[in-house]
């Protein structure tokens, strides 16, 4: 006779679901009791709260999630108590959490390929991350940092991994080296998927405005609305008397720079501290280094999140870099193609 799992159950079941995660090093494919079921959330910050009930902007905590932690997503909602400009909330086990650090994310395993391009190819992290190897001669293999879902990096080479199956060597562009993760954590993505939108259209009729105090970016061809979407720009925030502000500046700028994947931050791998390997979808508009792009590390979008840039969710990301100029070209013939440089869409930041 069958019976309906108990709460004790249901939390024997959650430890060993978690334990499997913690302790293989090396996920190849999800396994039944191994994989959680549903909508998943990852965690982008060093800890969020748990609140008894959805109340902003403070209410009572009731336990903490850490940077890293996949959650069950049970359902979102919408409270009329806020915040306005981002009101999502998510029903999580024993309470709610607020999506502003809370990636949503999901497992899509890849067939690794054999052979890759000598110029490189494009690929993306379909899990919620992907621990990082570098083999150092005379040395063996090192833990470094993950790369999380919806990055984009460029992958080298396919050589045997730390566990014998195929795993792709990346190239970091910051770093000028390469490390490996596992090829099933990692989807090639062809040429056709990033080729250029509305290339039919005049480059002169394409304008982005951006309005920093609404938190929105509007696309323009002539005088038709084409895209729009809430961004995050920098916060008005300078930490270094000697440096730059965190503001993102305004006037009239022209993209002048893009690259599909960039590693921003200090390079150093870490797994703390201001560094994002795998950028994805840049779009950079002053020779300061402010630019449009994906953001894997926060979902708090109608708010200023930034050191200057304007973030975006990566798939608007993406739009926005097949539809400005300068073209990215495909295919890729050498790794200087990596970056396509011009004066290219106008940018209008106010």
């Amino acid at each position: 006779m069958s019976r309906s799992p108990s709460r004790r159950d249901f939390l024997k079941l959650s430890a060993l679901a978690l334990g499997s995660l913690a302790f293989n090093p090396f996920p190849q494919s999800p396994g039944d009791e191994q994989y959680p079921s549903g909508l998943i959330g990852r965690i982008g910050r060093d800890s969020i709260s748990v609140f008894r009930e959805p109340a902003w902007p403070k209410g009572e905590t009731v336990g903490y999630l850490f940077k890293d932690n996949l959650v069950n997503l049970y359902y979102e909602l919408m409270p009329s108590s806020g915040p306005p400009f981002n009101p999502r909330w998510y029903r999580v086990w024993n309470g709610y959490i607020h999506s502003a650090y809370v990636q949503r994310v999901s497992y899509r395993f890849n067939e690794p390929v054999d052979e890759l391009p000598k110029s490189g190819q494009l690929c993306e992290v379909t899990v919620p991350y992907s621990q990082i190897y570098q083999y150092v001669l005379y040395d063996g293999w090192h833990r470094r940092s993950r790369l999380y879902y919806q990055s984009t990096h460029w992958a080298v080479g396919v050589d045997e991994g730390p566990d014998g199956t195929p795993w792709y060597r990346l190239h970091d562009e910051l770093r000028e080296d390469q490390y490996h993760v596992p090829a099933s954590h990692m989807r090639l993505i062809p040429d056709e998927e990033i080729s250029p939108l509305s290339p039919d259209v005049p480059p002169e009729e394409k304008r982005i405005e951006v309005s920093i105090r609404n938190q929105t970016l509007t696309a323009y061809e002539g005088d038709e609305i084409v895209f729009f979407t809430p961004v995050s720009t920098g916060s008005d925030y300078k930490p270094d008397p000697n440096g730059l502000p965190w503001n993102t500046p305004v006037g009239g700028f022209r993209v002048q720079s893009k690259m599909p994947s960039k590693h921003m931050g200090t390079g150093n791998l870490a797994s703390e501290g201001y560094d994002l390997p795998g950028v994805p979808w840049t779009c950079f508009f002053t020779s300061e280094g402010h630019a449009f792009h994906g953001a894997y590390w926060h979902d708090n979008f109608g708010s200023p999140m930034s050191r200057g840039c304007i973030n975006m969710r990566c798939d608007h990301a993406k739009w926005l870099f097949r539809w400005t100029t300068p073209v990215f070209k495909t295919p890729i013939e050498n790794h200087a193609d990596w970056e396509r440089r011009g004066s290219g869409t106008l940018v209008i930041v106010t």
